[in-house]
């Protein structure tokens, strides 16, 4: 999908600063046993149109009004997935400034994630 040249320098501009991590790395995340939340942040209807087995749903309209309600220990891993990988990393820079420390956005998003093994709902 092309986007829109100020959205990408955007997406590019939080790209910098976030940690990021592939289909590839996340399944390796799982294989170690590391402790992390799954967050969905897409929108309510890609959300009910399917999801990864296990994750939470917190948009990204959402996510940081309810975050600190929900995770209130900033140090939690959350890893981050959308459509792509634009908007999680958009999400993970945001939480960033919040004072959370372990946020990854995964790259690749839904798209990979449907192709991925893991268990869809």
């Amino acid at each position: 999908m092309a986007h829109n040249t100020g959205f990408q320098q955007l997406v590019n501009d939080a790209k910098s600063r976030v940690r990021e991590t592939d289909v590839s790395g996340y399944k390796d995340m799982l294989a170690r046993g590391e402790a992390h939340v799954l967050v969905d942040v897409r929108e309510d209807n890609e959300w009910a149109a399917g999801h990864v087995k296990g994750a939470v749903h917190l948009s990204k309209g959402t996510i940081e009004r309810d975050v600190e309600t929900q995770y209130p220990d900033k140090a939690t891993k959350l890893v981050l997935y959308c459509g792509g990988g634009f908007r999680s990393a958009l999400v993970a820079d945001n939480l960033q400034k919040m004072g959370y420390t372990n946020p990854v956005s995964l790259d690749g998003g839904w798209k990979a994630l449907k192709d991925s093994g893991l268990e869809l709902e």
